[in-house]
């Protein structure tokens, strides 16, 4: 049977629903992938994806959900082999909900192609290295876990941490370095409560960064299916612009906890066997095929980087979500609740965040040729002064030698102005600036980890008060 007929062709075969799944007999005649129509007898059509196709059945997905369905009057036809979405530049500064849809109000997507939104990692052998980085404005980013181009960088956060926060942060924002450079945010939002998604709506539009903003939007009462297809809806659109369009797109997914829980529910309604925790033993493979979509192609100018958002439950960062995801990706952005309840935005925990690919976008040329010197100083100092804050919980304050307390007042500014930015931009430039100010509060001699020539350069004494 030719495709054509199968598209003319209507059936009324169901056999069962299953939460947001419906069983077909005889599910030979449909393509895995395929995208089915579903009219029923009011009149109304819902889409649906075959998810598993066999001699006996097939499984479909129903994209609006099931709820409403009589199998008995539901007519079924195939609308076309696999899920596609419009692609052009005129999906730049749009809004669109988890399938692709405009939810904006304003003219459909003139389309220059239709592409599956199936995708593909990107083959090894055309793999060019991730280079030059991505300013975020965030300094506990840009000096300590560069975000390089073509780099995949998750943020793992915790319930009630303000992850959504630092989100937008990165989207108003982000830059790339050149003014020849094309630069595009593609931000895919998956069960997002309607109070989140206003919040992210009425952020894009106020901080004047709409009009280079492509928003996908999947709440929280839609169908979990959706939640599947928001990902790569963006992901599509973001290779699309980066490598036929030339751009430098940056990726930004959340949450990704919400995108795993969808694909344990699919999973529980097709009674598959399941993996750690109930999520699907498939699912490292499943998180494969959305992260490795990141990175450059050589010979092509254009870069798709990704910071995936995740919420760890329990702040458990060995749950399979955040542990799945760092095996996959390049390093990890950790909040910590503790600075949380100090009131410090952005609450990140820079001693176990790492970016595994930070040398690559930083050094003589793109930042400083010291850069790496400077953040090493800073962390060793910084971990050695929180290691005074535990001994002086012990001990107490007076039992302090000079030289503990010069690291426990380091350790506290660089809490209080490196760490605890607020909202505000911060260049790269005024990064390394507030940096060498904080290591004036530590004698000279213990600068070990950059060079004489450099300290010589930049150190300048400094006091606790200088920081009031």
């Amino acid at each position: 049977m030719t495709e054509s007929e199968m598209l003319q062709k209507e059936y009324w075969d169901l056999k069962y629903i299953s939460g947001p799944l419906i069983y077909l007999e005889n599910g030979d005649r449909f393509p895995t992938g395929a995208i089915l129509d579903l009219a029923m007898e009011n009149g109304q059509v819902r889409q649906g994806q075959v998810l598993e196709a066999t001699s006996t059945h097939a499984v479909v997905q129903v994209l609006q959900g099931t709820q409403g369905i009589d199998i008995k009057g539901t007519r079924v036809s195939m609308k076309k082999e696999g899920a596609t979405i419009a692609v052009s530049t005129d999906v730049i500064g749009r809004r669109f909900n988890g399938t692709g849809e405009p939810i904006d109000g304003l003219a459909p997507i003139v389309a220059e192609e239709e592409r599956e939104i199936g995708g593909s990692a990107i083959n090894p052998v055309s793999r060019d290295k991730p280079n030059d980085f991505i300013e975020t404005g965030v300094s506990v980013i840009d000096g300590f876990n560069t975000l390089v181009r073509g780099q995949k960088l998750p943020v793992f956060s915790g319930s009630g941490l303000p992850a959504n926060e630092l989100a937008n942060m990165i989207v108003q924002n982000a830059q790339v370095r050149g003014e020849d450079e094309e630069f595009v945010v593609v931000f895919a939002g998956m069960g997002l409560t309607a109070r989140e998604a206003d919040y992210f709506t009425r952020a894009f539009e106020e901080g004047g960064q709409g009009e280079r903003v492509v928003s996908f939007m999947n709440k929280a009462d839609d169908p979990a299916i959706e939640r599947l297809f928001a990902p790569r809806c963006a992901l599509t659109v973001a290779e699309y612009l980066a490598f036929d369009k030339g751009y430098q797109v940056l990726v930004i997914l959340t949450d990704m906890t919400s995108y795993c829980e969808a694909l344990r529910q699919i999973s529980s309604a097709r009674e598959e066997i399941p993996g750690r925790r109930g999520y699907p033993g498939y699912m490292y493979t499943d998180l494969s095929t959305i992260y490795e979509r990141a990175g450059r192609i050589r010979g092509n100018s254009g870069s798709v980087t990704q910071i995936p958002i995740l919420t760890m439950p329990d702040d458990d960062i060995t749950h399979p979500i955040p542990d799945l995801t760092g095996y996959i990706t390049e390093g990890q952005i950790v909040m910590g609740r503790p600075l949380h309840r100090q009131g410090i935005f952005p609450p990140v925990d820079i001693l176990p965040c790492l970016s595994r690919l930070m040398n690559n976008g930083i050094g003589e040329g793109r930042t400083e040729d010291w850069h790496r010197e400077w953040s090493n100083q800073l962390y060793a100092s910084y971990a050695r002064g929180r290691d005074v804050r535990k001994l002086m919980a012990i001990v107490g304050e007076d039992a302090l030698t000079p030289m503990d307390k010069n690291y426990l007042n380091f350790a506290v500014g660089f809490e209080k102005h490196m760490v605890g930015q607020g909202t505000e931009r911060r260049s790269i430039d005024e990064t390394f600036a507030l940096g060498w100010k904080l290591m004036g509060l530590l004698p000279r001699g213990e600068l070990t980890r950059v060079s004489r020539e450099v300290v010589e350069q930049y150190y300048k004494a400094q006091t606790p008060e200088d920081f009031k």
